[in-house]
């Protein structure tokens, strides 16, 4: 996806007649962090950087984010949602997906198809414990029923 995303950069700069320098500045990101970018050598930016690129180079933010692959992770993740959650509920789920931070393992950061499994198991226990939540009161306090 990395190499994908970054080709796609490139050829879109290109194609708007700009530079490294000029996108970067426009952004007001590093070039060094486009050329990375484009590369393949640098993940998929974040929403926030695809939004600054967007800006720049004049073009929907939306059809950055779906060149990344956002659009598409947020379809699956909305097939995922059990018709029972209530508008509540997904704002929660979002919320919880939506942490950007490095996820690790022993101190090495781990690969996309590592993040995706432990987003999908994840999913799972957060919609079990929602259900639950929801059908035994006294989970929701910490308590159990005997």
């Amino acid at each position: 996806m990395e190499q994908d995303f970054g080709l796609f950069l490139k050829r879109l700069r290109e194609s708007k007649g700009l530079t490294l320098s000029q996108l970067a500045s426009g952004a007001g990101i590093s070039g060094s962090q486009i050329s990375r970018i484009e590369n393949g050598l640098r993940g998929v930016p974040k929403p926030a950087t695809l939004r600054k690129i967007a800006e720049a180079m004049d073009v929907p933010y939306e059809e950055l984010m779906e060149h990344a692959g956002y659009l598409r992770e947020n379809e699956q993740m909305a097939e995922s949602i059990p018709e029972w959650a209530t508008g509540k509920d997904k704002r929660d789920f979002k919320r919880m997906l939506e942490d950007d931070g490095e996820l690790m393992f022993d101190g090495i950061p781990l690969n996309k198809e590592d993040k995706q499994r432990i987003k999908d198991v994840l999913t799972g226990l957060f919609w079990e414990a929602k259900q639950m939540n929801k059908r035994n009161p006294a989970y929701k306090k910490g308590k159990s029923e005997d």
